[in-house]
């Protein structure tokens, strides 16, 4: 595996169609609960093997493709993040509250954060252990970070965000320490809030980040984005990248995942973090338009310009369960092409 222009995933693929049905989220005029998502089309044992099958073709489709670093597309989810904060004690998500969140983009019920919450079990241990004996090239794997739960959650208390957020720290912390005992490639967490409060990450959001890696041997990363495209719900990409990138190269995470290509972002910016390496968003997945690897190499060369190529990963902007299972190949696949063709230019001095 060549140093420069790694490929890899955020996170989420889309799930096969006889395991889930749609996501409402992704639909026109669709009442959206947070976190509820789709639902199972399967029950009980059934689905507990049609779930390991799921991951099982995630793995293979990303391997197929050329990903060097993995993910298990998520599969087990029916959110990137409810997954997490349901098995944390101190949660309820029987008792709905309406909150607007992501800086007002949207309002939707969310659950409720009632007690306390700890880590009374493991939560991704079991999910990692699997697709690590699936895969035979390295995983990363990803919890859900402070500031986007304490913004898709309604606290009923801590009353104070801070105060929320360093206890969540704590307990995804603990979650990070026992998978990183398991030796993923990567602990990467999710943090999409950021973008729309740069003022919280530069209060508390860093602190709070900190404490999730506290201990934590293997490669870190935060991943950033503007949030998943939702048809009939505005998505602003605000000029909020400048500030949480300087508050980021003074952080301990060892890697930034950053939407560069829905938000048509200058890449300058990754002069602001020069001792991070980028995971480089130039695919997006609010289209089902396939792109070049022409445009996906012309992306990842404009990037080098400002940090040095084996800094560059290539990724998608986001994870990609918004799309149908054939794009999601297609644009992994074209991704893969584009860094071949970025590194042999690279290499030839373009």
């Amino acid at each position: 595996m060549s140093d420069a222009f790694v490929t890899t995933v955020i996170g989420s693929l889309p799930k096969p169609h006889w395991l889930m049905g749609r996501n409402p989220v992704h639909d026109q005029g669709a009442k959206h609960v947070h976190g509820k998502g789709a639902d199972w089309a399967l029950e009980d044992t059934v689905l507990e093997e049609a779930l390991d099958d799921a991951v099982r073709i995630a793995v293979h489709d990303q391997v197929t493709a050329g990903i060097d670093i993995i993910s298990d597309g998520e599969q087990r989810r029916k959110s990137w993040l409810t997954y997490v904060t349901a098995r944390m004690e101190g949660f309820d998500y029987d008792n709905l509250v309406e909150k607007w969140s992501r800086n007002r983009r949207r309002l939707a019920p969310c659950g409720q954060c009632v007690g306390a919450v700890r880590r009374r079990t493991p939560i991704l241990e079991r999910d990692l252990r699997f697709v690590q004996g699936e895969s035979p090239v390295p995983v990363k794997v990803t919890l859900p970070g402070p500031l986007s739960i304490v913004d898709s959650t309604v606290d009923a208390h801590y009353g104070d965000e801070r105060t929320f957020a360093m206890a969540l720290a704590e307990v995804l912390n603990a979650e990070a320490k026992a998978l990183d005992a398991m030796g993923p490639a990567v602990i990467q967490f999710d943090e999409p809030a950021f973008s729309r409060y740069p003022d919280k990450v530069t209060r508390w959001g860093i602190e709070a980040l900190e404490r999730c890696l506290e201990g934590i041997r293997t490669t870190t990363a935060v991943h950033i984005c503007y949030s998943y495209p939702m048809p009939g719900v505005p998505r602003p990409i605000v000029d909020s990248y400048p500030v949480i990138l300087e508050a980021i190269e003074g952080c301990s995470v060892d890697q930034v995942a950053l939407e560069f290509e829905e938000s048509r972002l200058d890449p300058s910016l990754l002069r602001l973090c020069p001792s991070k390496t980028i995971l480089f968003g130039c695919i997006s997945n609010n289209t089902d338009e396939v792109e070049s690897p022409e445009h996906v190499a012309s992306k990842l060369l404009a990037a080098a310009e400002h940090l040095p190529a084996d800094q560059i990963q290539a990724a998608p902007d986001c994870g990609l369960v918004p799309l149908g299972i054939a794009v999601s190949r297609a644009k992994l696949g074209t991704m893969v092409e584009g860094a071949r063709l970025a590194r042999t230019r690279l290499h030839r001095g373009r």
